[in-house]
């Protein structure tokens, strides 16, 4: 990241995962396959269960990097620190990697950001970023940020590419996380997708992986299934050829599976 933290080059995603033992075994199991970037969020309702699964695993907590949320009925600065607290509170595990805005919800979004950034500067989270912000709405935030976010974490698939916000993030120095890099499975059926995966031996999902993690983004996909997550990290071992590249490029179809924040102020 541009502030010299490093981050793992793929996550593990934890929305809809359910409190409990689903999201416990989930996370643990990431853990000890080898992911070490949790992903979770306030919304998800799942911040206790991530950091118990992190604590469970014995792996030591610097090797493991955690991103947390501050959802939308906590904007403002005031609540934005307090909602900071409560997030550490659930997750318990000294300190938390990377925290996000997580929609560019109108009210007091800008206090917000200030909040965050003294979170930064007190030292409480070694990065902060954005998610689901527009051009428009990173244009606004420049113009009173002292502090510029790290991360922008948007919905990225070969079916929607957000092209001029990639560049424009990239131009800002900002690392991207992907969310949703499997379509919810929705695009598994692509005539295209389907023919790659046969010819070469591969899953779509770990097909739209590679993509992902090729094009320089961090793929965050989700599973509570272990053989899932296992066949998700299963991705370091080959890489795609230019053509295959330009083809899964070519597939652009501003294709959205989770809400578009474009319409906000």
């Amino acid at each position: 990241m541009a502030n010299g933290v490093t981050m793992p080059p793929m996550g593990f995603g934890t929305y809809r995962l359910r409190e409990g033992e689903e999201c416990r075994k989930a996370v643990l199991h990431a853990l000890q396959v080898g992911y070490r970037l949790i992903d979770t969020a306030a919304m998800y309702g799942n911040e206790e269960d991530v950091g118990w699964a992190i604590r469970e695993s014995g792996i030591p907590r610097k090797e493991i990097f955690v991103t947390t949320k501050l959802w939308n009925d906590d904007h403002g600065y005031e609540q934005a620190l307090r909602a900071f607290e409560r997030s550490e509170h659930r997750l318990n595990v000294e300190y938390i990697d990377l925290y996000l805005i997580h929609w560019p919800v109108m009210r007091a979004r800008d206090r917000s950001w200030v909040a965050l950034e003294r979170i930064y500067r007190d030292g409480r989270c070694r990065a902060i970023g954005v998610s689901n912000y527009t051009i428009k709405h990173l244009e606004q935030l420049s113009s009173l940020a002292e502090v510029m976010p790290m991360v922008e974490q948007i919905e990225l698939t070969p079916f929607l590419q957000q092209r001029d916000l990639v560049d424009h993030c990239r131009q800002l120095g900002m690392v991207l996380q992907a969310y949703s890099p499997l379509t919810r499975a929705k695009m598994f059926g692509d005539k295209f997708l389907v023919e790659m995966s046969q010819r070469l031996e591969r899953t779509p999902a770990q097909i739209l992986l590679r993509w992902s993690m090729q094009k320089g983004f961090v793929p965050l996909p989700r599973s509570s299934r272990p053989e899932r997550i296992e066949e998700n990290f299963r991705i370091f071992d080959f890489q795609l050829e230019r053509d295959d590249m330009d083809r899964l490029d070519s597939l652009e179809s501003n294709s959205r599976v989770s809400w578009d924040p474009s319409g906000v102020p």
